[in-house]
């Protein structure tokens, strides 16, 4: 009665009956737990969760797929490209392959030499499951027949691109295909066996008439058959032709006859072509990307009406075969008439200085210039498109008689140039290089300054293409190959005829590094 207590209950410690340290341990314990446990990516949509997947590469999306269900769930339901093996082995996996893959738009088949390849029934069976394909690669996929294209084609109408190669099929398969696929947008066919004495022709089809703009043919031995496909097609942009056999000048007569406005890029590689076709596409006055590969028998005269009549010329890529026919006289008239100019490519072409100025002082915005394997372009030559070519970013100089006073001379010309490629020039020095980058801090500088192993200045940056298909040898090509090495001796003869009957594709492309390119050779998805 009337005691006090002797001490206050202090109210924020009242629900504190263990020592300070005992709790903190215990609450950083059970957040370390919830931590551990949760999905912080939970509360993220499958959509934000799928677009992330996008940005992965391969390895990484596999891996992503095997954190949780969830993560498969989403990455299979998002996958559109897809490659497989398509060894007969995983036939009995396809359908719970594409259940889980049920997106699949882009799809590429691919089987070695030495395995079975998928069937007919396979491909049926992905047709049904991948009605929204709209890309397919097929490559070594020698047990599919017509049949199985057939019906491939009335189960997926949505097909933009089909690419082939080392096939079995014929012209009952690519018909079906440009009858059904009325999107079809690039057809690209290489080594396709299946096609015999062009007794069947190919196209046009509905496809060709309404939508196809891109037709590649590669290693054809009855390439003829695609003459229906190639002049029915009427928004034709891309034709690309590599070591076809027989005459094309029949087939680009019927083109230039057409005066096709819509065709912008063709590439015509080891073929039997002459200055009658190259007149039949200057026909064609929106012609902006021109390679002619390998063809002895165009001459200064195709290629001077070509750029007569094709002022919108963008691209040049010429393969003299070092068999004189093309020289200063076309690339004059280049000059002359193409102000456009943006890439140069002369290889075994004897250029001087007269061609190289004119190029230089008439075509402003020439940007990128590979020089490969001629005797006539020396330090002069150099000098002259170091003073001129003031738009000029990318040099390539392989296979050239020139010294260290032609590279001297680029020290103080060219402003814009940022990269130069220097490959098996006898008189440059190692030591160039680094004066060169002392100059010109900025400026990439690729130098080989090893031994010459005879002329060639067909592979560039070490790339070599094989091809499966032996060419015989087209008539008029060997006399110009003969004519070309009596200055270069027996090696370079020698040469060139292994590179006849083997069918090697000894094309270089020095620029395949500095740009992605304006092509649609497209094998690729």
């Amino acid at each position: 009665m009337g005691q006090t207590p002797s001490t206050s209950l202090d109210q924020s410690n009242r629900f504190n009956f263990l020592p300070p340290a005992i709790i903190s341990n215990e609450i950083l314990e059970f957040s370390n737990e919830v931590i551990k446990t949760r999905d912080n990516t939970g509360d993220l949509p499958d959509d934000c969760l799928a677009y992330v997947f996008q940005f992965l590469g391969p390895g990484d999306r596999k891996r992503c797929s095997l954190v949780c269900k969830r993560w498969l769930r989403v990455d299979g339901g998002s996958r559109q490209r897809l490659s497989l093996n398509a060894q007969s082995e995983i036939l009995p996996s396809l359908p719970a392959l594409f259940t889980r893959f049920d997106a699949v738009t882009k799809l590429a088949l691919r089987c070695d030499r030495k395995s079975i390849s998928l069937n007919d029934d396979a491909l049926v069976l992905i047709s049904f499951r991948c009605q929204k394909l709209t890309r397919l690669k097929l490559r070594g996929c020698r047990d599919i027949t017509d049949h199985g294209m057939v019906t491939f084609a009335q189960n997926c109408k949505t097909l933009k691109k089909l690419s082939c190669g080392s096939c079995m099929f014929g012209a009952k398969a690519i018909n079906s295909v440009l009858d059904h696929c009325t999107l079809l947008e690039e057809i690209s066919i290489k080594r396709l066996r299946g096609i015999h004495d062009g007794a069947e022709l190919i196209g046009p089809g509905a496809a060709a008439a309404s939508s196809l703009k891109s037709i590649c043919l590669k290693e054809l031995v009855y390439g003829q058959s695609f003459e229906s496909l190639i002049t029915g097609a009427k928004k034709l942009k891309t034709l690309k032709i590599i070591r076809c056999l027989g005459d094309w000048d029949k087939m680009l007569g019927i083109i230039g006859n057409e005066k096709n406005t819509s065709l912008i890029e063709i590439h015509l590689e080891r073929l039997q072509v002459s200055d009658i076709g190259l007149t039949a596409i200057s026909k064609c006055p929106n012609i902006e990307n021109l390679h002619i590969v390998k063809t002895p028998e165009c001459s200064n005269r195709g290629l001077a009406c070509v750029a007569e009549k094709c002022i919108l010329l963008r691209k040049l890529h010429i393969d003299g075969w070092r068999s004189n026919r093309i020289g200063d006289e076309a690339l004059i008239a280049v000059a002359k008439h193409c102000p456009n100019l943006q890439e140069l490519v002369l290889i075994g072409v004897n250029a001087t200085h007269l061609s190289l100025t004119a190029i230089a002082y008439n075509c402003p915005k020439l940007e990128r210039l590979a020089l490969c394997g001629s005797g006539t372009i020396g330090d002069a030559e150099i000098a002259c498109i170091s003073a001129k070519c003031l738009a000029l970013k990318k040099l390539c100089i392989k296979g050239c008689a020139i010294s260290d006073i032609g590279i001297e001379a680029l020290a103080w010309g060219c402003p814009n140039l940022v990269k130069i490629k220097v490959k098996k020039c006898r008189g440059v020095s190692s030591e160039i290089a680094g004066w060169l980058k002392g100059r010109r801090g900025s400026l990439v500088v690729n130098l080989d300054a090893g031994e010459l192993d005879g002329l060639d200045a067909s592979v560039i940056d070490g790339r070599v293409q094989e091809s499966g298909l032996v060419l015989p040898v087209i008539a008029g090509q060997v006399n110009a190959a003969v004519a070309s090495s009596n200055g270069n001796g027996r090696l370079s003869f020698l040469r060139v005829k292994l590179g006849l009957l083997a069918g090697r594709n000894l094309v270089p492309c020095p620029f395949r590094r500095w740009s992605n390119g304006d092509s649609s050779s497209n094998d690729n998805l």
